[in-house]
């Protein structure tokens, strides 16, 4: 007795033309990821240190130049040294974080003056400056411009907000785009208010709680919500206009290129060129910047961080909107 063969499902699965062209495109788009990733965290971490720090001199043109002949023999390369003709000229470009220190010579000797707020790394190179001044002979005395507190001197209280930060603005993305289906706009009053909620509990942990910081709380406090709020928002526009494509390209952009380049330890200056300059220009960074200008400089050297900020909030709302005006029915379920 016979028996038919079976038949064949109208729809098994058959290979494509074009399977093994998506495989090599998987391959290789992954292997560009990991390799951008690796450069993005070894860069800066393998190649940071003194180079190229902007250095304010001042002082009698004579001993200012027998001083930075001194800085490029023992140190050469340190230092991108900034001319003024005076100690408090030099101390405004410190404030204005402009420099990260300076140098004044008087005629009472060597003024070593320093910003710890800038970062504990400079505050060192320049102290050892100043050591090795004192041994050649020279009448040395050093003056603090930007003093951190006593119970954190290295500020690393700033080093720590790297990934708050980013889960601030990242969980408060997601859960709107996947959780919230409310309209763009509502979504976007929410990050609002989860980053000025956000921003007051860090201060308060921060500085009411382990003494970082001996600022403004509020002027603190806001300068964390908006760094948060910049990243919630530029992700908000992202997965508005892209769906959930759009939140992972915001997590791979804050997790994988702007943390690792936000120069949160020690500025952006302690970073290899280009890329300190290039993560003062992305929301970490910026909002690092920020945060420092508040919490040690009494806001000098802000306007541009606080610009970075609020061209990221523009870009989020921008894409946002287009996202709103090509998919009308689903913006609100992006």
């Amino acid at each position: 007795m016979s028996h038919a063969a079976p038949a064949v499902s109208a729809t098994a699965p058959t290979p494509t033309a074009d399977s093994p062209r998506k495989l090599v495109a998987i391959v290789l788009g992954l292997v560009t990821v990991l390799t951008l990733m690796l450069l993005a965290f070894a860069a800066p971490a393998l190649g940071s240190g003194p180079s190229g720090l902007p250095l304010a001199v001042s002082g009698p043109p004579q001993a200012t130049s027998q001083v930075v002949a001194a800085l490029d023999e023992q140190a050469p390369g340190t230092f991108d040294v900034t001319m003024h003709a005076t100690a408090d000229e030099a101390k405004q470009a410190i404030l204005d974080r402009e420099a990260i220190g300076g140098i004044a010579v008087g005629p009472r000797g060597v003024t070593i003056q320093t910003a710890a707020g800038a970062g504990a790394a400079y505050t060192q190179l320049l102290t050892g400056i100043g050591s090795g001044l004192e041994e050649s002979g020279q009448q040395v005395t050093h003056e603090e411009l930007a003093p951190t507190t006593k119970d954190d001197p290295s500020t690393i209280g700033v080093a720590t907000l790297g990934m708050p930060l980013v889960f601030g603005g990242m969980a408060t993305a997601a859960i709107l785009l996947l959780v919230f289906k409310g309209s763009f706009g509502s979504r976007l009053l929410g990050a609002g208010s989860i980053a000025v909620l956000g921003g007051l509990v860090a201060a308060a942990v921060l500085q009411l709680g382990f003494g970082a910081f001996d600022a403004s709380y509020w002027q603190v406090a806001l300068a964390i919500a908006f760094g948060i709020f910049a990243i919630s928002s530029t992700v908000l526009g992202l997965g508005t206009l892209l769906g959930t494509p759009g939140i992972g390209l915001g997590a791979v952009t804050m997790l994988f290129v702007a943390n690792p380049l936000s120069g949160l330890a020690n500025g952006p200056q302690w970073l290899p060129s280009p890329w300190g300059e290039v993560g003062q220009y992305l929301p970490i960074g910026a909002a690092g910047s920020l945060i420092r200008s508040v919490a040690f400089f009494g806001g000098g050297g802000g306007t541009h961080p606080a610009l970075v900020l609020g061209a990221w909030v523009l870009a989020g709302v921008a894409l946002g909107l287009i996202g709103v005006a090509r998919s009308p029915r689903t913006a609100g379920d992006a």
